[in-house]
């Protein structure tokens, strides 16, 4: 299993609407509206490093509103 955090920027005035449908996508355990430089922080999980591209690529990506991602996978130390 792979997790990872996904920072995305959105649209002005779109972070609750993005963070809403993000939520409903399989693989996504978690998004939150935030503040700072992002405006929605996602946790995924995927069962490996393809699966995890495609999840923010295909499905992520996909969302209307947004204009940004940066995926952080976990690293176990």
């Amino acid at each position: 299993m792979v997790e990872a955090y996904v920072l995305i920027q959105t649209e002005v005035g779109k972070a609750a609407s993005v963070a809403e449908e993000v939520r409903e996508i399989a693989g996504v355990e978690n998004a939150d509206d935030v503040t700072g430089p992002y405006d929605v922080i996602v946790k995924a999980a995927a069962e490996d490093v393809d699966q995890l591209g495609k999840l923010v690529v295909a499905k992520i990506q996909a969302v209307p509103g947004i204009t940004r991602t940066l995926t952080c996978p976990v690293v176990n130390l």
